[in-house]
């Protein structure tokens, strides 16, 4: 009987990460997920629920040094998906680009780009050729789509991450695998808030099929929950 394929989800403590895994194992995979150091989190309940099936690995996803030594952790691996979730924004979702402090500006930055693509850039060969790598992005970080405003930092970080994605893929051309940045819609969770219109729930089970149905396809796509292409 082969064995079980393995995702590593960047962020899986809590939220939308800790939700993927669950709805991972309950599809027969393995789960590796990674949590900041800390307290019990949901993922170390799924952990005692599913024996031998999934592992925690500590990461601060803005710490370059935690990037390199999770590598050397997990060499030997094969991740059949490799899928980041990772966001943060200002404290002041409503304020405007001009009046940002820096240090908030470079905070958000960092982890919603920047710590993303280290992680990828350094686990990408542990993803085979008919594997899959990916990200959490947003609708707000289409460009095409922005009417409204609002949220500009994350939106920007989330801009910055589509690109950071396009640019990554044009480098591995050459060796052509299957990438997604996803855009998840808006979603009750400790980022989303309680006014968002979609639950947990409803969502993940669309975004677990997805990445499962994407893998092994080549190329970089946008994609909504639905499978739907969102403008760059």
């Amino acid at each position: 009987m082969p064995s079980a394929a393995t995702i590593l989800i960047v962020g899986a403590s809590r939220g939308l990460g800790a939700a993927m895994a669950a709805g991972f194992l309950g599809r027969g995979w393995n789960v590796i997920g990674t949590v900041r150091a800390g307290s019990c989190t949901v993922l170390h309940e799924l952990a005692e629920k599913h024996p031998g099936r999934v592992e925690i690995e500590t990461l601060d996803i803005d710490a370059p040094d935690q990037i390199a030594t999770l590598r050397q952790r997990l060499a030997g691996k094969v991740l059949e998906i490799l899928f980041v979730n990772a966001g943060t924004t200002t404290h002041d979702q409503h304020a405007r680009i001009g009046d940002v402090a820096t240090e908030e500006f470079v905070r958000v930055m960092v982890t919603n780009a920047l710590g993303p693509m280290r992680v990828i850039e350094a686990l990408q060969d542990l993803v085979p050729a008919d594997g899959l790598i990916g990200a959490m992005s947003s609708g707000q970080g289409s460009i095409a789509n922005n009417e409204t405003g609002m949220r500009e930092v994350y939106r920007g970080s989330k801009a910055a991450l589509n690109m950071f994605m396009r640019s990554f893929a044009a480098r591995e051309a050459a060796h052509p695998r299957a990438m997604l940045v996803l855009a998840p819609g808006w979603i009750r969770t400790d980022l989303g808030g309680p006014d968002a219109p979609f639950t947990i729930e409803e969502s993940v089970p669309l975004l677990v099929d997805l990445l499962i149905a994407k893998r092994g396809v080549p190329g970089l796509q946008y994609l909504d929950r639905f499978g739907q292409v969102v403008p760059w």
